[in-house]
C-alpha cells in the first residue's frame, strides 16, 4: 500500500453515503493505521491494531463498523467499549460524524458517573450502536435493559488501559454473553502479555497491524532538563513555559495533591491552568476538558490515572513536573503531543533522585538522553500568556431543543457579532458551551442572558477566567 491510490479513502469499498460524508469532513488520505486495517475489517476480519494515540485508530474502526450496520434493523449491532468515560464521548462524538450521512444511525454512550435512569429510558427507545465504559455496560446487562443477542461487531478500544485500570472481569463478563459469530477489533497502543488471553479467548484468527508504534523524532521532539534541588522544580517548569508558550499543553505530576498544588502555583503567577485528577466530581472534569478544547485555559495539570484514555486534540507541548515510574507511562504521556502527523514537543525534569529512572528509559530507547540547559531566568521577566478564548456557559441544551447553529445565529445575528470570533460549541442534555475571542466575550455574554434562543430566555454565564 505504498501508492497515493491504496491510501485514499475513494480506494476502499464504502457506501456512497459514508464517502462523500468523508469528502465533507476534508477526510482523503488514509494514515498508516487506516490504510492497513480498514480492507480487513470491511473483508470481515478480527484485527489487532497497535499504533500511539493519534494515529487515526478512532476513525477506522468507526468506518469499519459503520460498513457492516443494517441501519434498517433498530437494534444494538455494535459495542465499543473504551476505559474511561471522557474517550468513551470522544469516540461517540467521532461515530457520529462518520455517519452523518447515513440516514437515522442512533449512538448512545453509557458510562458511569452520570443516572443511570436517563440511560434506561433511552436503551428502552432503542440503539444501533453503544459506546461505553466496562463497569456501566455490564451494570445494565445485569439489570436487564441492554440486549446483545444480534451484536455484530465488538471493539475494545485502548484495551491496555482498560486491563491496566482493573476492568478484566467486567470485559470477561461481557464478553460472556455477547454472540460467537460476531466481528472483534481489538485497539491498543502498546502491547501487554495479559492481553495474549483476552485477544486468544475472544478473537477468531485475528490479523496483527502495527504502526506508529514509537515516537519520532519528526513528530515529537524531546527535552529532559536537569534540575538542582526538589525547590527548584516549580521555577524550573515556568522557565520552559515562559520560553515555550504553547496554547495547549498538558503538565504531567506523579500524585493528587501535586496536581493541585503545581494548580495553584500557576494559577496563583498570572497562567491559566486546571487541574485534573481522580478526586474531581465528573462533572467537573467534563468542564475542565470542555474549556480546554475550547482554547480557554492554557494548560492542563494531571495525574497520569485522570488522563487515560483522554484523546485531546491539537496539544501544543507535554511537561514532565517528574518523570513517569515507567517507560510505557512516559510513552503514553508524551504521545498527547505531536498527534495525526503534527509536531509538538515534550519537556522532563529530572531530579537528581530521578537520574536512575532516566537510565533505565535510555536502556529502552535507540539512543542516548542528553540533559538540556534550562532556558535562562530572564525568561521570568516575561508576562504569562493568556488563552485566546472564552468560555460561555447557557443553561440548556438537547433537551430544549438548542442546536450549535441556533447559538450560532443569536450571536451573529442580533448581537452583530463576527462568525470568525466563536470558537467549539458543544451541547450537551441540559447545558451548552460556546468558545468566543476574549475581546467580545461580555458583549456576547450581555446577548445571551438578554437575548432569546429558540424563542425563549435562558440563562448564561462566564466559566472562564
Amino acid at each position: 500500500m505504498s501508492d497515493d491510490t491504496a491510501t485514499d479513502f475513494a480506494s476502499l469499498g464504502l457506501a456512497p453515503e459514508l464517502k462523500d460524508n468523508l469528502t465533507t469532513l476534508g477526510y482523503h488520505t488514509m494514515t498508516p493505521i487506516q490504510a492497513e486495517s480498514l480492507p480487513l475489517m470491511l473483508a470481515g476480519k478480527d484485527v489487532i491494531g497497535r499504533g500511539r494515540t493519534g494515529s487515526g485508530k478512532t476513525a477506522a474502526f468507526g468506518l469499519g463498523l459503520l460498513s457492516r450496520l443494517e441501519v434498517a434493523r433498530f437494534c444494538v449491532q455494535t459495542l465499543v467499549l473504551c476505559p474511561t468515560r471522557e474517550l468513551a464521548d470522544q469516540v461517540g462524538e467521532e461515530i457520529r460524524r462518520l455517519a452523518r450521512g447515513l440516514h437515522n444511525v442512533k449512538v448512545l454512550t453509557l458510562c458511569g458517573g452520570v443516572p443511570i435512569g436517563p440511560q434506561r429510558e433511552s436503551l428502552a427507545h432503542g440503539a444501533h450502536i453503544i459506546v461505553g465504559t466496562p463497569g456501566r455496560v455490564e451494570d445494565h446487562l445485569k439489570r436487564g435493559s441492554l440486549n446483545l443477542d444480534h451484536l455484530k461487531v465488538l471493539v475494545l478500544d485502548e484495551a491496555d488501559r482498560m486491563l491496566d485500570m482493573g476492568f478484566q472481569e467486567a470485559l470477561e463478563a461481557i464478553i460472556g454473553v455477547a454472540p460467537r459469530r460476531r466481528q472483534t477489533l481489538l485497539f491498543s497502543a502498546t502491547w501487554s502479555e495479559a492481553l495474549a488471553p483476552i485477544a486468544g479467548g475472544v478473537m477468531t484468527a485475528p490479523v496483527t497491524i502495527e504502526v506508529d508504534t514509537d515516537h519520532d523524532e519528526q513528530s515529537i521532539r524531546q527535552h529532559f532538563y536537569a534540575i538542582e534541588s526538589e525547590s527548584a522544580r516549580f521555577e524550573a517548569l515556568k522557565r520552559l513555559l515562559l520560553k515555550y508558550r504553547p496554547a495547549s499543553s498538558v503538565v504531567f505530576c506523579n500524585t493528587r495533591r501535586e496536581v493541585q498544588s503545581v494548580t495553584d502555583a500557576l494559577n496563583a503567577d498570572g497562567f491559566d491552568a486546571a487541574a485534573l485528577h481522580g478526586d474531581m466530581e465528573q462533572r467537573d472534569r467534563d468542564r475542565t476538558l470542555i474549556l480546554l478544547a475550547n482554547g480557554s485555559i492554557s494548560m492542563l495539570v494531571a495525574t497520569d490515572v485522570a488522563a487515560r484514555g483522554l484523546d485531546i486534540d491539537a496539544l501544543d507541548a507535554v511537561f514532565n513536573y517528574q518523570l513517569s515510574h515507567d517507560m510505557e507511562t512516559h510513552v503514553h504521556r508524551i504521545g498527547r503531543t505531536g498527534r495525526a502527523g503534527g509536531q509538538g514537543s515534550a519537556h522532563s525534569l529530572v531530579g537528581e533522585r530521578e537520574r536512575a529512572r532516566l537510565s533505565l528509559y535510555e536502556a529502552q530507547q535507540t539512543g542516548p538522553i542528553t540533559l538540556a540547559p534550562l532556558p535562562e531566568a530572564s525568561v521570568l521577566g516575561r508576562s504569562p500568556f493568556r488563552p485566546a478564548m472564552a468560555t460561555l456557559m447557557i443553561d440548556a441544551g438537547k433537551k430544549q431543543k438548542i442546536r450549535p447553529g441556533d447559538i450560532v445565529g443569536a450571536l451573529t445575528g442580533e448581537a452583530g457579532i463576527d462568525g470568525a470570533l466563536l470558537g467549539k460549541i458543544r451541547v450537551l442534555e441540559r447545558s451548552a458551551f460556546v468558545a468566543v475571542h476574549r475581546e467580545v466575550a461580555d458583549a456576547a455574554l450581555s446577548h445571551l442572558n438578554n437575548g432569546r434562543l429558540k424563542g425563549r430566555s435562558f440563562r448564561a454565564r462566564r466559566i472562564s477566567r
